[in-house]
Formats: C-alpha cells, structure tokens, sequence
C-alpha cells in the first residue's frame, strides 16, 4: 500500500497531507488558497492520487509560507509513499496543451532533488495568487519528494491556462512514473 499521512506544524503554518498513490484522483484540498486548491485537485485527478489536504498560514501576511510549506509536506508524503520505488517506470514526459498554453513536464523519479524551472508569466497574478508561488511549490515539492522535475513554457499567454497546463502536465507524468511495471528496482544503483 502506497500511502502516508504528514503533518508540518511552523510558526507560521500548519499543514497535513494524506496521498494514496494508487488512488482513483478523488481530492479534498483546503489551503486557505482557492487557486492552489483547484490546481492541486486537478493535479490528483491527472496523477490519479487520491489526495486530501489541509492548511493553515498566516494569509493575512503573504501567501508563500502556506504555498511552500503545503510543497513540502506533499513532497514528503510523495517520497514516503513511494518508499523504495520497486518496479516503478521511475521517468515520464508529457507537452501538456491547455487552450494556447503548451508545457513541457519531465520527470526522474531519482531520489535526487533538482527543479529545472522555465515559465513566462503574463501576469504576476492569477485572480489573487501570485504566480512567482508556483516556481515555489514545484520547487519544495521536487526538493522533499526527492525528484528531478522539468517545467519548460513551449508557447502561450494566458497565465491561468499555463498555471493549470503545469500542474495537469506534471500530475499526468508523476502518475506514468510511479506506476508499477516491473520486477527488480528502477536503478542499476538498486536504489533511488
């Protein structure tokens, strides 16, 4: 079974993930960010985790420790319910389209963190939400979850569009690189 529970309590936060990584993409996600929690429930549908979320942060200060900290502690449910990583594909890439929006998602599930980030944003805002605070989430997210991650901007302008073709595109690669379709480990290593 492909699960764990986390929780991450700061001055500035409190936050508590459960993901199934052998889930149906079924979400309930309360960050105290409207914007994050559409993205993160389209990110468990297309990854076809089930995902529940809940956070607290100081909001009326700025929203990037709750957005951070939320990146942190999915990464470490991520890595924690994926534990050794036996027989999964461990690489997968995607141009995920949304309306004019085209992203490029790669991932290596490869026990080394490393975000390679490359979006343009038309807007330093999607409705209230920042979205400098999308390089920070994928970033903590990629840092705790133990991946490589690649998100390159192709082509597009709407800021929204590209936001959500992002987090779609990197939920669908996530999904193909954890599932299970081998014996042995995914590594001439043997291990992540």
């Amino acid at each position: 079974m492909r699960r764990a529970q986390v929780e991450r309590r700061t001055a500035e936060t409190w936050v508590r993930v459960s993901l199934d990584l052998d889930g149906a993409g079924a979400s309930r996600v309360h960050t105290g960010l409207p914007f994050l929690d559409h993205m993160l429930a389209q990110w468990a549908h297309h990854g076809g985790f089930d995902l529940d979320v809940e956070a607290q942060g100081d909001l009326p200060v700025d929203a990037h420790h709750t957005v951070e900290d939320v990146g942190i502690v999915l990464g470490d449910a991520f890595s924690r319910a994926l534990g050794e990583g036996a027989g999964i594909a461990r690489f997968s890439s995607l141009h995920a389209a949304m309306d004019d929006a085209l992203v490029l998602c790669a991932v290596d599930v490869s026990g080394r963190p490393y975000l390679y980030w490359e979006m343009r944003w038309n807007s330093p805002l999607v409705g209230a939400f920042p979205t400098e605070l999308v390089e920070e989430f994928f970033r903590a997210f990629a840092v705790h979850g133990r991946l490589t991650l690649h998100v390159v901007h192709v082509h597009g302008r709407n800021t929204h569009h590209l936001a959500e073709a992002a987090f779609k595109g990197v939920g669908v690669v996530l999904g193909r690189a954890v599932r299970v379709e081998r014996s042995g480990h995914p590594s001439t290593k043997g291990v992540l």
